[in-house]
């Protein structure tokens, strides 16, 4: 019997690290755009964020331009812009509006079988998420509030253990550091981000169906799609992998697994209060309400809606033209492995970012996890049901 080394066979992939950025350079980067934040904000948390961050991310500076290791200057990044304001934030008691917001809807669900007020009248009234996100305000809502009940320490956690269990075995170490340190992802994980966690199960979903387990890639994304809405797209991209995964085989399996779990999550509060569903979830994001979503970065589709006669028609258009292409993509040529898959998704949320009316550069977020995440993977080390597929061929 006839047998091929794994490192000759042309379908495994490459062994080599991928090169995240991490010279002096890109961390005095981070450390200017964090003085610029501190300078320029007018919110508390990320004045203390853009302070701290700056600070850390000068110092990994220094160490990167002295020759230091990587994990060195990660650990250090990491620990200016993460861990230390969000100790000074949860000693002060401040943190970004979602987190409280998470919090009373956890409290709401407990008191009344739904996250939603029924008369909601300020933005701040409102919780624009759909009801899986209270799931991580239950411990402040059980054990009353204290630093370790805090929603963002829950978030952050479920956000970086699911992105670990996404990376590729052996790979997990250094990515995970980057990917904490980096500026987009370490403000929310220290001011708190209710995008982190959805990202972070969305991309476990696409790693299961990377690998062939379409249940589990259905149970993740299902757990996505009970979040935030964001994760929604993610649904026909994990379906279209799945079923190039496992030729077809797996489509029907993730697509039951998926929509079992959001239903199961979503259906209970959504029948126990029907209207106020509707205006939490549904109203209010897309501006049918009285109260306006301060969601207002200047992207082309906020602009285009603000600055434009009929550029909020315009700016939908735009948005249902990307949404379409991608759509076709996925039908003309599925992605074939998990990166392409991600960089796909990727693509799709960065054209809705850029053309949805109201929109914020924290969305970012989605994109570069999800970019960041295919680079490693494509590049890292071979997961055991890839080399299993490899070794069956190489015995043929």
């Amino acid at each position: 019997m006839a047998t091929t080394a794994p490192s000759t066979l042309p379908d495994q992939r490459r062994q080599d690290r991928f090169a995240l950025p991490g010279g002096p350079g890109w961390w005095a980067s981070c450390a200017a755009a964090s003085l610029a934040l501190a300078a320029l904000t007018s919110l508390g948390p990320h004045r203390v964020w853009g302070v701290a961050g700056a600070l850390g991310y000068a110092a990994a500076a220094v160490l990167a331009a002295r020759g230091r290791s990587a994990r060195t200057v990660g650990a250090v990044a990491v620990t200016g812009a993460v861990a230390l304001p969000l100790a000074v934030l949860l000693a002060l008691d401040r943190a970004q509006l979602e987190v409280e917001v998470v919090a009373r809807s956890a409290t709401l669900l407990l008191a009344d079988g739904t996250p939603y007020a029924a008369h909601p009248l300020i933005p701040g009234d409102f919780t624009p998420y759909l009801p899986g996100m209270a799931v991580f305000g239950l411990p402040e809502a059980v054990a009353g509030a204290h630093p370790l009940t805090d929603p963002r320490l829950w978030m952050g956690a479920a956000f970086l253990t699911a992105f670990a269990y996404a990376l590729p075995a052996g790979a997990r170490r250094d990515p995970l550091l980057w990917i904490a340190a980096c500026p987009l992802v370490a403000l929310p994980l220290a001011v708190g981000g209710v995008d982190l966690p959805v990202v972070g199960l969305m991309c476990l979903g696409l790693a299961e169906a990377g690998r062939g387990r379409a249940g589990r890639a259905g149970l993740w994304t299902g757990l996505a799609a009970a979040l935030k809405w964001t994760a929604w797209p993610a649904l026909p991209v994990v379906l279209a992998l799945s079923a190039s995964a496992r030729a077809g085989r797996g489509a029907s399996r993730c697509a039951l697994v998926t929509v079992a779990t959001a239903v199961a999550l979503v259906l209970p509060a959504a029948l126990r209060d029907p209207g106020a569903f509707y205006a939490h979830v549904v109203a209010f994001p897309l501006g049918l309400t009285d109260a306006v979503s301060s969601a207002a970065s200047p992207l082309p589709g906020h602009l285009l809606a603000t600055h434009v006669p009929g550029g909020r028609t315009l700016a939908l258009l735009l948005l249902g033209a990307s949404a379409l292409l991608v759509a076709l993509s996925l039908l003309v040529r599925p992605p074939a492995t998990a990166p392409d898959a991600a960089l796909r998704l990727a693509l799709g949320l960065l054209l809705a970012i850029a053309f949805l009316p109201a929109t914020r550069f924290g969305y970012l977020v989605f994109p570069l996890v999800l970019a960041v995440w295919a680079a490693v993977d494509r590049q890292g080390p071979v997961h055991p049901f890839v080399r299993l597929r490899v070794r069956k061929k190489a015995s043929r």
